[in-house]
């Protein structure tokens, strides 16, 4: 069955987005510093393989699942001659059927959360493949992100901060063409549900805080690339960013 990224170009989407990748891996390297050791990781949703050379050398076994046979394809031809990476066409919700429990030291779900319904669901399985003292890193659409929250004032939306419901950000004609999802989450939202399901927040990261056309064309990007790295673990304490990311750590079993 074709995934939706099948008919996309992704990789020239994140051509356009250098300043947008590299903060994503200033926080992913700095999570990854965390873990001592990585026997067994998996990168859920890992597409084209964007960010596998950063992990690729830190565990012995690797898979990279995608919805899309297109993207694995890329990815294969680029990562396919290690011997220690395994790729695996599948979403999230039947990750189950493929792969072992309590398996893996570190699991990715990165640039993906935002086109899941179900967070809850996510994570449950998310908990039952991870072993027990493993580590996720996960990243997600921040609803309540500083632009949003000064947009939904000048409105007149005074109780925007408060409300934890998601909001999908498709235009209503795509909701009702059944589109895929893109849905920003409140961040209070998302860290209950990974307690709920087994996970403890061990550190954060606000990402991609100039996200701003205007400003990625005043300043050079290694000038907004060295700010980014000095203020992400400062900004994580108002979720500042369009972007959360989180390091976590499974603590226990979930049903």
């Amino acid at each position: 069955m074709p995934a939706h990224y099948d008919n996309y170009d992704y990789p020239s989407y994140w051509k356009e987005r250098k300043y947008e990748h590299l903060s994503e891996i200033l926080a992913l390297r700095s999570f990854l510093k965390e873990i001592p050791k990585i026997q067994s990781l998996i990168d859920i949703g890992a597409g084209y393989g964007r960010i596998t050379e950063e992990y690729i050398y830190r565990a012995r076994k690797i898979i990279l699942t995608d919805p899309s046979a297109r993207l694995l394809k890329i990815a294969r031809e680029k990562f396919g001659k290690k011997k220690n990476i395994k790729f695996i066409q599948i979403g999230v919700e039947n990750l189950e059927k493929k792969v072992r429990k309590n398996f893996f030291d570190l699991v990715l779900l990165i640039r993906v959360l935002h086109h899941i319904e179900n967070p809850d669901k996510a994570f449950r399985i998310i908990n039952h493949i991870t072993k027990r003292g493993g580590y996720l890193i996960m990243e997600y659409a921040n609803k309540s992100h500083f632009k949003a929250v000064i947009k939904e004032f000048i409105r007149g939306n005074f109780t925007f901060p408060i409300d934890i419901s998601p909001k999908d950000i498709r235009c209503p004609k795509n909701i009702k063409k059944k589109s895929i999802p893109f849905i920003n989450y409140h961040p209070d939202k998302i860290e209950e549900t990974l307690k709920n399901n087994g996970f403890k927040i061990i550190k954060k990261r606000s990402v991609s805080n100039f996200r701003d056309p205007l400003l990625k064309k005043i300043f050079p990007l290694e000038f907004l690339i060295d700010i980014e790295e000095k203020i992400q673990p400062f900004l994580q304490k108002i979720n500042f960013g369009p972007s959360i990311f989180i390091l976590a750590k499974k603590i226990e079993d979930v049903d």
